[in-house]
C-alpha cells in the first residue's frame, strides 16, 4: 500500500494523470468510467449538471437527447450555455461543452422528442440512462423502454429548491410506473387529451427551478451512476428527497406493483443490418413469422392511421406516431366545425394496406426495436442499420443478421 501511494503521488506531481485524485479512492476503477455508455435525456438545468459531472468524471461515451433550443431564461440555470448560444439546439451546445471540459470524451447529440423520435435501440446501446426531464409522459416512456431492454435508469426531479433522485433497476423492485399515483395518471391523461392528439399549450408549462437544486440532485444522480458502473449497491427502488427550505433529506421506499404494465423485458433481440427506411412491414413480418409462426408486430407507440370525418366521410391517411400530430389537425378541412375521428393501431398483422410501407413510413423512428408477439412469446428486432445515423461517433461494431 505504501509503494502504491508513493507511485500515485509521483504521478500527481508530474501532472500526467488527469484522474489522479479519483484513483486515491480504494474501489475506484477509471477504466470502467472510460468504457461506460450513458444516455442523458434532457439538457435543461438538470441535464447541464449531469453532463458537466459525467465529463469531469471521465465517462467515455455519452449521448445527449433533447428537442429544445437554448433561450435566455436557460442562462441562469444552465452552466454549459452562453448568451451566444441562444437559438441553438441544447443538445448540440451541451456536446460541445462536454468536449471542452474533457477532450477525450465521445459525445453526440440527438435533437428530437424522446417519446416519439428516440428508438428503443438507443436505450439498448446505453449502459445507464439518466433523466433530467420535466414531464410524466417522457418519464413513463423511458421507464418502459429501459425495462424492455433491461437497462437501469436514474430519474431526477426538481422544483424551486427541492428535488428527488431515484434509481430503477429492471427486474428488481418497483419501477417508475409503480410510483405513479392517481393524480399522476390524471395529469398525464390531460396531456394526452383532445382525442389523444398533442396540445401545443400543454407543452408550454414551465417549472420554477434554481441552479443550486439542479446541482444537488444531478450530483446524487451521477454519484448513483458511478456506483452502478462499479457494481456497488445503490438506492434502487427508493428515492432520495431533499428539501432545500429545511436543508433536510430522507429516503422514500417504493412498492412494486405486480400488475404494472412496464415490467416486460425482451428475452430475445435480433439485430438486423437494415434501417427503418430499408425494410417494409411485409418483409419484417415474414421474417418474424418464420421464427415464430402466427406472430404479430407491435409498436411501442400508438400509430395514427387516419383522421376520418363523420360528416363528409373523407379520410386522411397519416401513418405517424400519434403524439407528433397537433390538435388543430383534428378538425376536418372540409367541415371546419367538425372534429374528426382518430383511427389508431399499435399491432400489425397481415394488413395489406401496410405490407409495402417501410417501417419508417408507419411511424417507427430510426434505430427502433420492433416487437413481435405471439401470446406470451416475444421477440425484438433492432433496426441496427440506423446506428451510424443515430449514434454517430458512438457507433460500435455489433453482430447483425444479414438481410436477404
Amino acid at each position: 500500500m505504501h509503494e502504491r501511494m508513493l507511485h500515485i503521488s509521483s504521478d500527481a506531481a508530474s501532472g500526467q494523470d488527469r484522474f489522479d485524485r479519483f484513483r486515491l479512492i480504494g474501489w475506484w476503477d477509471q477504466s470502467k468510467l472510460a468504457a461506460a455508455k450513458i444516455l442523458v435525456v434532457g439538457a435543461g438545468a438538470l441535464g447541464n449538471e449531469i453532463v458537466k459531472n459525467l465529463a469531469l468524471l471521465g465517462v467515455g461515451n455519452i449521448l445527449i437527447a433533447d428537442m429544445d433550443r437554448v433561450e435566455n431564461s436557460n442562462l441562469s440555470r444552465s452552466v454549459l450555455y452562453r448568451e451566444s448560444d441562444n437559438g441553438r439546439f441544447k443538445a448540440d451546445v451541451a456536446v460541445e461543452a462536454a468536449k471542452s471540459l474533457y477532450p477525450n470524451i465521445r459525445a453526440h447529440a440527438f435533437n428530437g422528442n424522446v417519446v416519439h423520435d428516440l428508438g428503443m435501440g438507443v436505450f439498448r446501446w446505453a449502459d445507464i440512462v439518466i433523466g433530467g426531464l420535466d414531464n410524466r409522459e417522457a418519464r413513463l416512456s423511458i421507464n418502459r423502454q429501459c425495462h424492455r431492454v433491461n437497462r437501469p435508469w436514474i430519474d431526477g426531479a426538481i422544483e424551486a429548491i427541492a428535488g428527488t433522485a431515484r434509481v430503477f433497476l429492471p427486474g428488481e423492485g418497483p419501477c417508475y410506473e409503480c410510483t405513479m399515483s392517481q393524480i399522476d395518471w390524471k395529469l398525464l391523461q390531460a396531456r394526452r387529451s383532445c382525442n389523444l392528439l398533442s396540445r401545443s399549450e400543454m407543452e408550454q408549462g414551465k417549472t420554477p427551478t434554481t441552479p443550486t437544486i439542479a446541482s444537488i440532485i444531478a450530483g446524487v444522480q451521477c454519484q448513483e451512476a458511478v456506483k452502478l458502473i462499479h457494481g456497488m449497491q445503490t438506492i434502487a427502488g427508493s428515492g432520495w428527497v431533499f428539501d432545500g427550505l429545511s436543508a433536510s433529506s430522507y429516503i422514500v421506499e417504493y412498492q412494486r406493483k405486480d400488475d404494472c404494465l412496464s415490467h416486460e423485458t425482451l428475452s430475445q433481440i435480433h439485430a438486423l443490418d437494415a434501417g427503418v427506411d430499408d425494410l417494409t412491414v411485409g418483409d419484417l413480418l415474414s421474417e418474424a413469422q418464420r421464427l415464430l409462426p402466427g406472430v404479430q408486430l407491435e409498436s411501442c407507440r400508438d400509430v395514427l392511421q387516419s383522421l376520418d370525418c363523420p360528416r363528409c366521410g373523407t379520410s386522411e391517411k397519416m401513418f405517424v406516431s400519434l403524439g407528433k400530430v397537433r390538435a388543430e389537425k383534428a378538425f376536418c378541412p372540409n367541415c371546419p366545425d367538425v372534429r374528426r375521428e382518430v383511427k389508431t393501431f399499435f399491432r400489425i398483422g397481415d394488413d395489406p394496406e401496410l405490407m409495402d410501407r417501410t417501417l419508417g413510413q408507419i411511424g417507427f423512428p430510426p434505430l427502433d426495436i420492433v416487437v413481435a408477439r405471439r401470446g406470451d412469446e416475444v421477440i425484438g428486432f433492432e433496426m441496427s442499420g440506423d446506428r451510424r445515423r443515430v449514434l454517430g461517433p458512438l457507433t460500435e461494431e455489433t453482430e447483425a443478421l444479414s438481410w436477404e
